[in-house]
């Protein structure tokens, strides 16, 4: 017997039942997608082997290019994974499926060291492309179906919740930058690895398992908001439909460089670290040499920090200057800035100097920020600002917006590599950082043109009414 579900938000002021359940799940599927994530520049450029287990390391360039092109396909997926959801099969079918196919991919990597005769390269792909195919697909589905628990009795939680579901990002993030990087590199008395590949993807793999079931223990008390078939394709073509879509793919172009700058985190970051120097000294506990890949955990930590500093003390402060397209506008001129920094430490490297990871942490602060202002408050105001039919497929948009801020980066690397010696050199060092830089601060000043024209309204699941939204900068 086939069960039955609530297919309208919870009749309340509080917090729905649900969120809990949602929430957990975010945290534990986050784990597993930064913890493999954090690894794969250092595993491609370190340990990967052929299939006879001879090393068959990758270049910085090749390296970068691989892992922007898989996060550029993992956040492509999620468009095609909005349409399934809201024309098709609903949001919650749509994530237990494709969480499945996810599963899948973990799986595959969890044999990249077990000399199966397969070249570790088609594993690598293959686990990469299920992973990117599960994870891309079910993000716009998990996002809106946070807001689809909402009502109008208790919209005003709208913000506060997505609050928590970025903090519950971050928290899964942190442990998996630290854990991950340590199960690839530990060594034990006689100098051989510890663990290996093989625990640094297959744990990842376990917690998605665990979000998986801890997402289908929740099912009762969700609500369950059907697939809207035709509907929601003809909401896309609707007076609505046309100006959500018309206002805000301008505003997913301006994020996408956004994320050029902010993915290189997990691979030029990485690189650069591995130049600094490492060693931390902590009080009682001594000193001890930091993995190049475990600095982007700081970034987990400034956001846990970062959300409920700007939430209960500056957007109360700034009251209602502090308006969505303003806070966008400043993430864009502080990833810029962050930007800068990296190439100030370069340009300290290329000299010679010793440079301490904690400069490179000092950008990490400056880059979060530019994260929570921008990207955070992107995530609420995108969903609110979609018809009630179309809250998947614009998630979906803001995230193909990082898909091409990937693709961007990955297609610069490929490129430099196939410049002629005195070409690559115009990239090389620090120069590769002021040309984003750059790019970056021309992006930032064509929104400032562009935020003060944009129109459009707010729509939550249960209220037929729209607000024009306190726009712009």
């Amino acid at each position: 017997m086939a069960e039955t579900f609530r297919t309208t938000p919870e009749d309340t002021d509080k917090m729905p039942s649900g969120i809990p359940y949602i929430v957990g799940n975010e945290a534990a599927e986050r784990f597993s997608y930064y913890g493999m994530s954090a690894i794969l520049f250092a595993f491609m450029t370190k340990y990967i082997t052929d299939s006879a287990g001879q090393p068959a390391l990758m270049s910085k360039e090749d390296a970068t290019a691989w892992v922007h092109t898989f996060k550029g396909a993992n956040y492509f997926f999620p468009v095609l994974g909005a349409i399934v959801a809201d024309v098709f099969f609903g949001k919650y079918l749509t994530i237990m499926s494709l969480s499945m196919v996810y599963c899948a991919g973990h799986l595959v990597l969890a044999f990249l060291d077990a000399h199966t005769g397969i070249d570790p390269k088609v594993l690598l792909g293959t686990g990469l492309f299920l992973i990117a195919l599960g994870s891309g697909g079910i993000k716009p589905c998990v996002s809106a179906h946070v807001g689809d628990q909402f009502g109008a009795r208790n919209k005003h939680l709208l913000e506060k919740v997505f609050g928590w579901f970025y903090f519950s990002i971050n928290f899964g993030a942190f442990f998996s930058q630290i854990l991950c990087p340590w199960l690839l590199t530990a060594k034990d008395d006689a100098g051989n690895l510890r663990f290996g590949p093989a625990w640094a993807f297959g744990i990842p793999g376990v917690l998605m398992g665990v979000a998986t079931l801890l997402f289908w223990i929740g099912r009762r008390n969700y609500a369950h908001i059907p697939p809207g078939g035709r509907a929601s394709i003809d909401e896309s073509f609707s007076k609505d439909g046309v100006r959500a879509l018309s206002g805000l793919v301008p505003l997913f172009l301006f994020i996408s460089i956004f994320f050029a700058l902010y993915d290189q985190t997990s691979s030029r970051w990485i690189e650069q670290a591995e130049r600094m120097d490492r060693v931390f000294s902590v009080p009682l506990f001594g000193t001890f040499t930091a993995d190049a890949s475990q600095l982007q955990s700081v970034n987990a930590i400034f956001v846990m920090t970062m959300i409920p500093l700007f939430t209960i003390f500056v957007y109360p402060l700034l009251g209602k200057s502090a308006t969505p397209l303003r806070k966008i506008g400043t993430g864009l001129f502080l990833i810029a800035g962050s930007f800068a920094m990296t190439a100030v430490f370069e340009q300290w490297l290329e000299a010679g100097h010793k440079v301490h990871a904690w400069w490179q942490i000092a950008g990490y602060v400056v880059l979060t920020a530019a994260e929570v202002i921008c990207y955070g408050t992107a995530l609420e105001f995108s969903y609110t600002q979609a018809p009630p039919k179309m809250k998947s497929l614009i998630m979906g948009l803001l995230l193909l917006s990082i898909s091409l801020g990937n693709f961007i980066t990955a297609g610069i690397n490929s490129g430099i590599k196939r410049l002629p010696p005195g070409g690559q050199k115009l990239f090389e060092g620090s120069a590769y950082y002021w040309t984003f830089t750059v790019a970056m601060l021309a992006t930032a000043l064509l929104y400032l043109v562009w935020s003060p024209r944009y129109e459009g309204k707010t729509y939550v699941q249960g209220d037929d009414t729209a607000a024009e939204p306190e726009a712009s900068v």
